[in-house]
């Protein structure tokens, strides 16, 4: 898996979907995305949205390809908007190797919750994941459930590089906010002893309280010998 093919999948898929004055319009975006000013990134990573909410749906010729990129990524819940946003920043990797984490992060940063959810469904793909942790780990605090949404759900990020307790928080909060577990990717891989007594506990506590216990709980406990 590279930087560059993953670039050019979306490429692609997105010349495939979009007319060609929106394709026109975003072939000039990921050349400004690649040589310009990390404001000019800023920009067209806004401008985005012009690509439309529709979602990507990709083939199965194209979901065989994606397996072959990245055998744990899921396009299931992007649209042409996110898939847009992520060959932006594909582009600026490419282009800028070790210096694109900085100017990645402030695209984060100073985009609404839109382009928030848009970055963060793109981290799986982008390189120098160990430098976006804090930012990502920190996104999990929101209280806005698409937000949540975007980073817990149908993403192979937090399995992959979140740290067990942080893991854990994330699974333990989708429970408070009645996500589906098997919406997280990786979890039967990263269930562990602390996370069985947390979901076991927080069972308990909606027992005694006379509330329902989500069906899938299950899923965040390892099984007892």
């Amino acid at each position: 898996m590279t930087t560059r093919s993953l670039f050019e999948f979306l490429r692609t898929a997105l010349r495939t979907r979009v007319n060609s004055e929106s394709m026109a319009w975003l072939e000039e975006a990921m050349t400004q995305a690649a040589g310009g000013s990390a404001d000019e990134l800023l920009a067209v990573y806004t401008r985005a949205r012009r690509l439309g909410r529709e979602r990507l749906e990709l083939t199965s010729t194209e979901r065989r390809d994606v397996e072959r990129l990245l055998p744990d990524l899921m396009f299931d819940q992007w649209t042409r908007e996110d898939a847009g946003r992520a060959a932006l920043l594909l582009a600026r990797a490419v282009a800028s190797g070790d210096k694109f984490a900085d100017v990645a992060i402030d695209c984060y940063e100073r985009g609404d919750s839109a382009e928030q959810q848009s970055w963060l469904k793109s981290t799986p793909l982008l390189p120098h994941a160990e430098r976006l942790l804090p930012v990502v780990i920190d996104a999990c605090r929101t209280n806005i459930l698409p937000l949540f949404e975007a980073i817990a759900c149908e993403n192979p990020y937090p399995a992959r590089h979140f740290p067990e307790r942080n893991f854990n928080q994330l699974v333990l909060k989708a429970l408070f906010n009645k996500v589906a577990l098997s919406r997280i990717v990786g979890l039967p891989a990263r269930r562990n002893l602390d996370l069985t007594r947390m979901a076991a506990d927080y069972a308990s506590e909606r027992r005694a309280a006379g509330r329902p216990v989500p069906s899938d709980i299950g899923l965040a406990m390892m099984e007892t010998p």
